[in-house]
């Protein structure tokens, strides 16, 4: 029996309302599995917009009838799109480990065409399988576990971000997977086997021939040259920025991009992914309006500051994702690191807040 006001250290939560939400992200993580991580992370854009809209609407209209001004909004949101339903730290994060699983336990479950390792595979769907929910249930209440454990130490960062990060690399050492991996090129950075279609053997030497998967593989083909993701970098920004300068909300044009992920996951190969990029340009939008005042600044600001985000997703995926053999997604790796940078700095007075970190 618990204790009514007892509560569990760091996480503060009354061990039966711990309990109920251990359950719950069990349930999401064995859903995110089923789903996949790509088409799990669709619904979390769907989710957010819905949440998103709502509050945008309920400070056009003002407080509904038993419902206190943006509650219905911040259940939607933080508790369904970012909790135990459809939370990147819990259902796509339980989508990744299944597939670093299936990778080592299913290689025949490759799809055709599929050039890279199988444990990079975020866009299948793994159905029923009960050992495969039960990889997922099991990361799922791990990421839930990081994030709650983030936010209630502190930690300067996106917890969320942080969780989805730290749970990937977890499944690869639980599943026996290299760390990080040993660069095929120049180091880390080099993509040029990739470029010159070198590919790897399965004791890891490189070949100039088909000898097996890839030597490198980015994250995304079509998204990895440093001119092209600046560029999108700053058109994802600025409109991430504008959307919030017009509605006030800092995540809407994250949602908006992750849904345009849905395209993405019917194979409409050239659609870049920007949910990254529109979160910090929404956030660089925040700060420069709270330091300059003006929209034109906050704009512009909105814009380096979503180049700096896509810049260093595309860097971080360059040394964690693209020399080993399942996925850790490079958005949530730029959000963390991001994130860490403003926390910091607003910790140590630099900044006037740290955006929608609740430091």
């Amino acid at each position: 029996m618990f204790l009514p006001l007892q509560t569990i250290p760091v996480i503060g939560m009354e061990p039966g309302a711990f309990l109920v939400l251990v359950i719950a992200a069990l349930a999401g993580g064995a859903l995110g599995a089923a789903l996949g991580a790509l088409p799990s992370f669709v619904f979390t854009g769907f989710v957010v917009f819905l949440g998103e809209g709502l509050a945008i609407l309920q400070s056009e209209v003002g407080e509904l009838p038993s419902v206190p001004n943006g509650e219905l909004a911040v259940g939607v949101t933080g508790v369904i799109g970012f909790g135990a339903v459809t939370g990147p730290h819990i259902s796509f994060a339980a989508g990744v480990a299944a597939s670093a699983y299936v990778g080592k336990k299913y290689p025949e479950m490759n799809p055709s065409g599929w050039d890279y390792h199988l444990g990079k595979n975020i866009t299948e769907a793994y159905g029923t399988k009960p050992d495969i929910l039960a990889v997922g249930a099991i990361f799922g209440v791990l990421g839930m576990l990081i994030a709650k454990l983030s936010g209630g130490l502190g930690l300067p960062t996106d917890g969320i971000a942080l969780s989805v990060f730290l749970t990937a690399m977890i499944a690869r050492l639980v599943f026996g997977y290299p760390l990080i991996g040993k660069p095929a090129g120049d180091g880390y950075l080099d993509m040029g086997p990739f470029e010159r279609e070198e590919t790897r053997d399965q004791d890891g030497d490189v070949h100039a021939g088909n000898a097996g998967r890839l030597a490198v593989e980015p994250w995304l083909p079509h998204q990895y040259k440093w001119v092209g993701v600046t560029a999108i970098g700053l058109v994802g920004g600025v409109l991430g920025g504008y959307i919030w300068l017009k509605t006030g909300s800092i995540f809407l044009g994250y949602a908006i991009s992750a849904m345009s992920l849905l395209f993405l996951n019917l194979g409409v190969e050239k659609i870049p992914v920007t949910h990254h990029i529109t979160l910090l340009g929404s956030v660089g939008a925040v700060l420069a309006m709270s330091m300059f005042g003006s929209p034109v600044a906050a704009i512009v600001a909105a814009g380096v500051v979503g180049a700096l985000s896509g810049l260093s997703g595309e860097a971080l995926q360059r040394i964690f994702y693209s020399h080993s053999g399942t996925h850790v997604d490079p958005p949530a790796m730029a959000i963390a690191f991001m994130m860490f940078i403003i926390g910091v700095l607003y910790l140590l007075g630099v900044l006037p807040n740290a955006g929608y970190l609740g430091l």
